[in-house]
Protein backbone atom coordinates (compact mmCIF):
# COMPACT_ATOMS: atom_id res chain seq x y z
CA UNK A 1 0.00 0.00 0.00
CA UNK A 2 1.31 3.46 -0.96
CA UNK A 3 1.45 5.80 2.03
CA UNK A 4 1.43 9.58 1.81
CA UNK A 5 1.36 12.27 4.49
CA UNK A 6 -1.29 14.15 2.51
CA UNK A 7 -3.51 12.85 -0.28
CA UNK A 8 -5.72 15.22 -2.22
CA UNK A 9 -8.49 13.61 -4.25
CA UNK A 10 -9.37 15.73 -7.27
CA UNK A 11 -6.98 17.31 -9.75
CA UNK A 12 -8.90 20.50 -10.32
CA UNK A 13 -8.26 24.10 -9.28
CA UNK A 14 -8.73 23.53 -5.53
CA UNK A 15 -6.84 20.23 -5.51
CA UNK A 16 -3.74 21.53 -7.27
CA UNK A 17 -3.69 24.76 -5.27
CA UNK A 18 -3.91 22.87 -1.97
CA UNK A 19 -1.27 20.28 -2.92
CA UNK A 20 1.26 22.86 -4.13
CA UNK A 21 0.85 25.00 -1.02
CA UNK A 22 1.11 22.04 1.37
CA UNK A 23 4.31 20.83 -0.31
CA UNK A 24 5.78 24.33 -0.38
CA UNK A 25 4.99 25.04 3.28
CA UNK A 26 6.39 21.71 4.48
CA UNK A 27 8.85 20.10 2.02
CA UNK A 28 9.26 17.08 4.34
CA UNK A 29 5.74 15.90 3.60
CA UNK A 30 4.96 13.34 0.91
CA UNK A 31 2.01 14.75 -1.06
CA UNK A 32 -0.11 13.23 -3.84
CA UNK A 33 -3.03 14.25 -6.03
CA UNK A 34 -5.35 11.45 -7.16
CA UNK A 35 -7.30 12.42 -10.27
CA UNK A 36 -9.89 10.13 -11.90
CA UNK A 37 -9.39 11.58 -15.41
CA UNK A 38 -6.47 11.13 -17.77
CA UNK A 39 -5.58 14.78 -17.18
CA UNK A 40 -6.44 17.41 -14.58
CA UNK A 41 -7.53 21.05 -14.43
CA UNK A 42 -10.27 20.59 -17.04
CA UNK A 43 -12.50 23.32 -15.62
CA UNK A 44 -9.55 25.69 -15.50
CA UNK A 45 -8.94 24.94 -19.17
CA UNK A 46 -12.43 25.88 -20.37
CA UNK A 47 -13.20 28.66 -17.88
CA UNK A 48 -13.78 32.12 -19.31
CA UNK A 49 -13.91 30.81 -22.87
CA UNK A 50 -10.45 29.27 -22.55
CA UNK A 51 -8.93 32.37 -20.93
CA UNK A 52 -9.49 31.30 -17.27
CA UNK A 53 -11.37 33.84 -15.18
CA UNK A 54 -8.97 33.50 -12.20
CA UNK A 55 -10.75 35.84 -9.76
CA UNK A 56 -12.67 39.11 -9.50
CA UNK A 57 -11.35 42.58 -8.62
CA UNK A 58 -13.35 42.93 -5.41
CA UNK A 59 -11.06 43.61 -2.46
CA UNK A 60 -13.50 44.03 0.44
CA UNK A 61 -14.47 40.69 2.07
CA UNK A 62 -17.96 41.85 3.10
CA UNK A 63 -18.66 42.88 -0.51
CA UNK A 64 -17.06 39.78 -2.03
CA UNK A 65 -19.24 37.36 -0.03
CA UNK A 66 -22.40 38.91 -1.48
CA UNK A 67 -21.67 37.06 -4.73
CA UNK A 68 -22.24 33.67 -3.09
CA UNK A 69 -25.89 32.52 -2.89
CA UNK A 70 -24.68 29.64 -0.71
CA UNK A 71 -21.63 30.27 1.51
CA UNK A 72 -21.99 34.02 2.06
CA UNK A 73 -21.86 33.84 5.87
CA UNK A 74 -19.26 31.05 6.06
CA UNK A 75 -16.76 32.64 3.65
CA UNK A 76 -16.47 35.98 5.44
CA UNK A 77 -13.79 34.72 7.86
CA UNK A 78 -11.79 32.83 5.21
CA UNK A 79 -11.80 35.86 2.90
CA UNK A 80 -10.21 37.92 5.67
CA UNK A 81 -7.46 35.29 5.72
CA UNK A 82 -6.88 34.66 1.99
CA UNK A 83 -8.51 37.01 -0.44
CA UNK A 84 -8.42 38.37 -3.99
CA UNK A 85 -5.23 40.37 -3.39
CA UNK A 86 -3.52 37.25 -2.02
CA UNK A 87 -4.54 35.30 -5.13
CA UNK A 88 -3.10 37.99 -7.41
CA UNK A 89 0.14 38.04 -5.37
CA UNK A 90 0.43 34.22 -5.40
CA UNK A 91 0.27 34.06 -9.18
CA UNK A 92 2.51 37.10 -9.72
CA UNK A 93 5.17 35.59 -7.41
CA UNK A 94 5.23 32.62 -9.78
CA UNK A 95 5.47 34.66 -12.96
CA UNK A 96 1.79 34.86 -13.89
CA UNK A 97 0.56 38.45 -14.21
CA UNK A 98 -3.20 39.06 -14.09
CA UNK A 99 -5.22 41.90 -15.63
CA UNK A 100 -8.56 43.46 -14.69
CA UNK A 101 -11.27 43.83 -17.35
CA UNK A 102 -13.96 46.53 -17.33
CA UNK A 103 -16.51 44.26 -15.60
CA UNK A 104 -14.06 43.36 -12.81
CA UNK A 105 -13.18 39.89 -14.05
CA UNK A 106 -9.48 39.01 -13.87
CA UNK A 107 -7.58 36.94 -16.42
CA UNK A 108 -3.95 36.09 -17.08
CA UNK A 109 -2.34 38.79 -19.24
CA UNK A 110 -1.69 36.06 -21.82
CA UNK A 111 -5.47 35.52 -22.24
CA UNK A 112 -4.85 31.78 -22.06
CA UNK A 113 -5.89 29.27 -19.41
CA UNK A 114 -2.83 27.22 -20.40
CA UNK A 115 -0.73 29.81 -18.53
CA UNK A 116 -2.48 28.83 -15.27
CA UNK A 117 -2.24 25.11 -16.04
CA UNK A 118 1.48 25.37 -16.88
CA UNK A 119 2.08 27.30 -13.64
CA UNK A 120 0.38 24.59 -11.56
CA UNK A 121 2.17 21.72 -13.29
CA UNK A 122 5.53 23.45 -12.92
CA UNK A 123 4.93 24.23 -9.22
CA UNK A 124 3.73 20.68 -8.53
CA UNK A 125 6.87 19.26 -10.14
CA UNK A 126 9.13 21.77 -8.35
CA UNK A 127 7.69 20.80 -4.94
CA UNK A 128 7.67 17.05 -5.73
CA UNK A 129 3.90 16.54 -5.66
CA UNK A 130 2.96 13.15 -7.13
CA UNK A 131 0.14 13.53 -9.66
CA UNK A 132 -1.59 10.20 -10.29
CA UNK A 133 -4.10 10.24 -13.16
CA UNK A 134 -6.76 7.60 -13.93
CA UNK A 135 -7.24 6.98 -10.21
CA UNK A 136 -10.98 6.95 -9.47
CA UNK A 137 -11.80 6.76 -5.75
CA UNK A 138 -13.90 3.69 -4.92
CA UNK A 139 -13.94 3.66 -1.12
CA UNK A 140 -12.59 5.59 1.84
CA UNK A 141 -12.25 4.35 5.44
CA UNK A 142 -10.94 6.07 8.56
CA UNK A 143 -8.77 3.46 10.28
CA UNK A 144 -6.91 4.46 13.42
CA UNK A 145 -4.84 7.53 12.56
CA UNK A 146 -4.89 6.93 8.83
CA UNK A 147 -7.27 7.22 5.90
CA UNK A 148 -7.42 4.11 3.71
CA UNK A 149 -8.35 4.69 0.08
CA UNK A 150 -9.21 2.16 -2.58
CA UNK A 151 -8.90 3.46 -6.14
CA UNK A 152 -9.32 1.97 -9.61
CA UNK A 153 -5.49 1.60 -9.69
CA UNK A 154 -4.72 0.31 -6.21
CA UNK A 155 -4.80 1.14 -2.51
CA UNK A 156 -3.38 4.12 -0.65
CA UNK A 157 -3.15 5.39 2.90
CA UNK A 158 -2.77 8.96 4.13
CA UNK A 159 -2.42 10.77 7.44
CA UNK A 160 -4.41 13.70 6.09
CA UNK A 161 -6.99 13.60 3.34
CA UNK A 162 -8.55 16.37 1.29
CA UNK A 163 -11.51 15.89 -1.03
CA UNK A 164 -11.61 18.50 -3.78
CA UNK A 165 -13.69 16.59 -6.31
CA UNK A 166 -16.21 19.29 -7.23
CA UNK A 167 -19.81 18.26 -7.86
CA UNK A 168 -19.27 14.52 -7.93
CA UNK A 169 -22.28 12.43 -6.81
CA UNK A 170 -20.14 9.30 -6.26
CA UNK A 171 -17.87 11.11 -3.80
CA UNK A 172 -20.87 12.67 -2.05
CA UNK A 173 -22.24 9.13 -1.61
CA UNK A 174 -18.97 8.03 0.02
CA UNK A 175 -19.18 11.02 2.35
CA UNK A 176 -22.76 10.12 3.30
CA UNK A 177 -21.43 6.71 4.33
CA UNK A 178 -18.98 8.58 6.60
CA UNK A 179 -21.92 10.39 8.21
CA UNK A 180 -21.78 13.69 6.34
CA UNK A 181 -24.96 15.43 5.24
CA UNK A 182 -25.17 16.30 1.55
CA UNK A 183 -27.48 19.04 0.30
CA UNK A 184 -29.11 17.87 -2.91
CA UNK A 185 -27.30 19.17 -5.98
CA UNK A 186 -29.27 21.32 -8.43
CA UNK A 187 -27.97 23.36 -11.37
CA UNK A 188 -26.87 26.93 -10.79
CA UNK A 189 -25.67 29.49 -13.37
CA UNK A 190 -27.95 28.73 -16.30
CA UNK A 191 -29.73 30.69 -19.01
CA UNK A 192 -33.51 30.81 -19.47
CA UNK A 193 -35.35 29.16 -22.36
CA UNK A 194 -38.16 31.48 -23.53
CA UNK A 195 -40.31 31.35 -26.65
CA UNK A 196 -41.88 34.78 -27.17
CA UNK A 197 -42.60 36.98 -30.19
CA UNK A 198 -41.08 39.96 -28.38
CA UNK A 199 -37.60 38.42 -28.43
CA UNK A 200 -37.92 36.26 -31.55
CA UNK A 201 -35.39 36.94 -34.33
CA UNK A 202 -33.30 39.45 -32.33
CA UNK A 203 -30.52 37.29 -30.80
CA UNK A 204 -27.48 39.28 -29.72
CA UNK A 205 -29.47 42.30 -28.58
CA UNK A 206 -28.34 43.56 -25.15
CA UNK A 207 -30.35 45.73 -22.73
CA UNK A 208 -27.59 47.24 -20.59
CA UNK A 209 -29.38 47.64 -17.25
CA UNK A 210 -32.61 45.84 -16.43
CA UNK A 211 -34.35 44.49 -13.35
CA UNK A 212 -35.71 40.93 -13.44
CA UNK A 213 -38.10 39.36 -10.90
CA UNK A 214 -39.43 35.83 -10.62
CA UNK A 215 -43.21 36.19 -10.41
CA UNK A 216 -44.61 34.90 -7.11
CA UNK A 217 -41.31 35.01 -5.20
CA UNK A 218 -38.81 37.39 -3.59
CA UNK A 219 -36.17 36.55 -6.20
CA UNK A 220 -34.83 39.42 -8.26
CA UNK A 221 -31.63 40.66 -9.87
CA UNK A 222 -30.36 43.48 -12.05
CA UNK A 223 -27.71 44.09 -14.69
CA UNK A 224 -27.23 43.52 -18.43
CA UNK A 225 -29.65 41.19 -20.23
CA UNK A 226 -28.79 39.38 -23.47
CA UNK A 227 -31.41 38.01 -25.85
CA UNK A 228 -30.27 34.67 -27.28
CA UNK A 229 -31.48 32.18 -29.90
CA UNK A 230 -33.31 30.25 -27.18
CA UNK A 231 -34.24 32.94 -24.63
CA UNK A 232 -32.31 35.19 -22.25
CA UNK A 233 -28.84 35.25 -20.68
CA UNK A 234 -26.15 37.65 -19.32
CA UNK A 235 -25.56 38.72 -15.67
CA UNK A 236 -29.17 39.72 -14.85
CA UNK A 237 -30.34 36.19 -15.72
CA UNK A 238 -27.30 34.28 -14.45
CA UNK A 239 -27.45 35.99 -11.03
CA UNK A 240 -31.13 35.11 -10.80
CA UNK A 241 -30.40 31.48 -11.71
CA UNK A 242 -27.71 31.27 -9.01
CA UNK A 243 -29.65 32.89 -6.17
CA UNK A 244 -32.82 31.09 -7.27
CA UNK A 245 -31.20 27.70 -7.97
CA UNK A 246 -33.21 25.75 -5.36
CA UNK A 247 -36.52 27.58 -5.87
CA UNK A 248 -36.37 27.30 -9.68
CA UNK A 249 -35.53 23.58 -9.46
CA UNK A 250 -38.64 23.13 -7.29
CA UNK A 251 -40.65 24.81 -10.06
CA UNK A 252 -39.13 22.37 -12.57
CA UNK A 253 -37.81 25.37 -14.55
CA UNK A 254 -41.32 26.43 -15.52
CA UNK A 255 -42.08 29.91 -14.20
CA UNK A 256 -42.68 33.53 -15.17
CA UNK A 257 -40.32 36.48 -14.95
CA UNK A 258 -41.16 40.19 -14.99
CA UNK A 259 -38.60 42.38 -16.75
CA UNK A 260 -38.26 46.11 -16.17
CA UNK A 261 -36.20 47.12 -19.21
CA UNK A 262 -35.73 50.76 -18.11
CA UNK A 263 -35.68 50.45 -14.28
CA UNK A 264 -38.43 53.04 -13.84
CA UNK A 265 -41.84 52.82 -12.22
CA UNK A 266 -44.89 52.39 -14.45
CA UNK A 267 -46.16 55.86 -13.47
CA UNK A 268 -42.86 57.61 -14.22
CA UNK A 269 -42.67 55.85 -17.57
CA UNK A 270 -46.26 56.93 -18.42
CA UNK A 271 -45.38 60.56 -17.68
CA UNK A 272 -42.35 60.43 -19.95
CA UNK A 273 -44.34 58.81 -22.75
CA UNK A 274 -46.95 61.55 -22.51
CA UNK A 275 -44.19 64.16 -22.90
CA UNK A 276 -42.79 62.28 -25.89
CA UNK A 277 -46.28 62.10 -27.42
CA UNK A 278 -46.22 65.91 -27.46
CA UNK A 279 -42.55 66.45 -28.37
CA UNK A 280 -42.32 63.84 -31.14
CA UNK A 281 -45.91 64.23 -32.40
CA UNK A 282 -45.23 63.72 -36.13
CA UNK A 283 -42.72 60.90 -35.82
CA UNK A 284 -43.61 57.21 -35.87
CA UNK A 285 -43.22 55.48 -32.52
CA UNK A 286 -41.52 52.46 -34.10
CA UNK A 287 -38.62 54.45 -35.56
CA UNK A 288 -37.89 56.68 -32.57
CA UNK A 289 -36.50 54.39 -29.88
CA UNK A 290 -36.28 55.85 -26.36
CA UNK A 291 -34.78 55.11 -22.92
CA UNK A 292 -31.46 54.10 -24.55
CA UNK A 293 -32.97 50.75 -25.56
CA UNK A 294 -31.58 48.90 -28.58
CA UNK A 295 -33.68 49.73 -31.66
CA UNK A 296 -34.68 46.14 -32.40
CA UNK A 297 -35.89 45.55 -28.85
CA UNK A 298 -37.76 48.88 -28.79
CA UNK A 299 -39.55 47.96 -32.03
CA UNK A 300 -40.59 44.56 -30.67
CA UNK A 301 -42.03 46.16 -27.51
CA UNK A 302 -43.83 48.85 -29.55
CA UNK A 303 -45.48 46.22 -31.79
CA UNK A 304 -46.48 44.27 -28.67
CA UNK A 305 -48.29 47.39 -27.43
CA UNK A 306 -51.15 47.22 -29.98
CA UNK A 307 -49.47 49.58 -32.48
CA UNK A 308 -48.60 49.29 -36.17
CA UNK A 309 -45.39 50.27 -37.95
CA UNK A 310 -47.10 53.55 -38.97
CA UNK A 311 -48.49 54.66 -35.60
CA UNK A 312 -47.36 58.22 -34.83
CA UNK A 313 -46.73 59.60 -31.35
CA UNK A 314 -49.53 62.16 -31.77
CA UNK A 315 -52.05 59.39 -32.51
CA UNK A 316 -51.33 57.28 -29.42
CA UNK A 317 -54.42 56.39 -27.41
CA UNK A 318 -54.36 56.28 -23.62
CA UNK A 319 -54.58 52.48 -23.88
CA UNK A 320 -51.51 52.29 -26.17
CA UNK A 321 -49.49 54.52 -23.84
CA UNK A 322 -50.40 52.25 -20.92
CA UNK A 323 -49.52 49.15 -22.95
CA UNK A 324 -46.12 50.51 -23.96
CA UNK A 325 -45.34 51.63 -20.39
CA UNK A 326 -46.28 48.14 -19.21
CA UNK A 327 -44.04 46.47 -21.82
CA UNK A 328 -41.14 48.70 -20.81
CA UNK A 329 -41.48 48.28 -17.04
CA UNK A 330 -43.48 45.10 -16.37
CA UNK A 331 -42.98 42.75 -19.34
CA UNK A 332 -43.88 39.20 -18.31
CA UNK A 333 -42.14 36.27 -20.03
CA UNK A 334 -42.83 32.56 -19.56
CA UNK A 335 -39.67 30.52 -18.91
CA UNK A 336 -40.02 26.91 -20.07
CA UNK A 337 -36.59 25.50 -19.30
CA UNK A 338 -32.88 26.13 -18.80
CA UNK A 339 -29.68 25.82 -20.78
CA UNK A 340 -26.10 25.44 -19.52
CA UNK A 341 -24.19 28.71 -19.56
CA UNK A 342 -21.34 28.10 -22.04
CA UNK A 343 -19.29 25.20 -20.61
CA UNK A 344 -19.36 26.58 -17.08
CA UNK A 345 -21.64 24.07 -15.39
CA UNK A 346 -22.00 24.95 -11.72
CA UNK A 347 -24.17 23.26 -9.12
CA UNK A 348 -25.70 24.32 -5.84
CA UNK A 349 -25.44 21.53 -3.30
CA UNK A 350 -22.77 19.49 -1.56
CA UNK A 351 -21.35 18.91 1.93
CA UNK A 352 -23.43 20.68 4.58
CA UNK A 353 -21.62 23.83 5.71
CA UNK A 354 -22.57 23.17 9.34
CA UNK A 355 -20.25 20.15 9.27
CA UNK A 356 -17.13 22.12 8.27
CA UNK A 357 -14.79 24.23 10.42
CA UNK A 358 -14.14 27.28 8.22
CA UNK A 359 -11.01 28.25 10.16
CA UNK A 360 -9.27 25.23 8.59
CA UNK A 361 -11.85 23.75 6.14
CA UNK A 362 -11.62 20.53 8.18
CA UNK A 363 -14.57 18.21 8.71
CA UNK A 364 -16.25 18.65 12.10
CA UNK A 365 -17.06 14.92 12.01
CA UNK A 366 -13.67 13.45 11.14
CA UNK A 367 -10.21 14.60 12.14
CA UNK A 368 -7.75 15.16 9.27
CA UNK A 369 -10.44 15.22 6.58
CA UNK A 370 -10.55 18.48 4.60
CA UNK A 371 -12.62 19.98 1.80
CA UNK A 372 -12.18 22.75 -0.77
CA UNK A 373 -14.08 24.02 -3.80
CA UNK A 374 -17.45 22.94 -5.10
CA UNK A 375 -17.62 19.69 -3.13
CA UNK A 376 -19.01 21.99 -0.41
CA UNK A 377 -22.47 23.51 -0.62
CA UNK A 378 -20.95 26.77 -1.86
CA UNK A 379 -21.47 28.34 -5.25
CA UNK A 380 -21.24 31.78 -6.79
CA UNK A 381 -22.42 33.89 -9.65
CA UNK A 382 -20.28 34.11 -12.78
CA UNK A 383 -17.20 36.34 -12.80
CA UNK A 384 -14.32 34.44 -11.16
CA UNK A 385 -16.00 34.02 -7.77
CA UNK A 386 -16.15 30.20 -7.84
CA UNK A 387 -12.39 30.09 -8.41
CA UNK A 388 -11.77 32.54 -5.54
CA UNK A 389 -13.69 30.19 -3.24
CA UNK A 390 -11.45 27.35 -4.45
CA UNK A 391 -8.21 29.31 -3.90
CA UNK A 392 -9.22 30.54 -0.43
CA UNK A 393 -10.41 27.16 0.83
CA UNK A 394 -7.43 25.32 -0.64
CA UNK A 395 -4.90 27.76 0.78
CA UNK A 396 -6.39 27.88 4.29
CA UNK A 397 -6.68 24.09 4.47
CA UNK A 398 -3.09 23.75 3.20
CA UNK A 399 -1.89 25.64 6.28
CA UNK A 400 -3.57 23.06 8.51
CA UNK A 401 -2.51 20.06 6.43
CA UNK A 402 1.14 21.15 6.25
CA UNK A 403 1.53 20.97 10.04
CA UNK A 404 3.22 17.63 10.68
CA UNK A 405 2.03 15.59 13.64
CA UNK A 406 5.48 14.11 14.04
CA UNK A 407 7.91 15.68 16.52
CA UNK A 408 11.21 16.50 14.79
Amino acid sequence: MNHYDVIIVGGGAAGFFAAINVAEQNPKLKVAILERGKSGLQKVKISGGGRCNVTHAEFIPSELVRNYPRGEKELLGPFHQFMTGDTIQWFEDRGVALKIEDDGRMFPVTNSSQTIIDCFLKEAQKHKVDILYNHALKSVIHSGKDWLLETSQGEFSATKLMLATGSNPKIWKLLEQLGHTISQAVPSLFTFDIKDERIKDIPGVVALDVEVKVVGSNLWSEGPLLITHVGMSAPAILKLSAFGAIELAKRDYDFEIEVNFIKQSLDDCMEQLKTLKHDLAKKTVLKSSQFELPKRLWQKLVLASQMTTETRWADLTKFQVEQLASQLTKAVFHVTGKSTFKEEFVTAGGVSLKEVNFKTFESRLHENLYFAGEILNIDAITGGFNFQNAWSGAYISSLAMSISDEVD
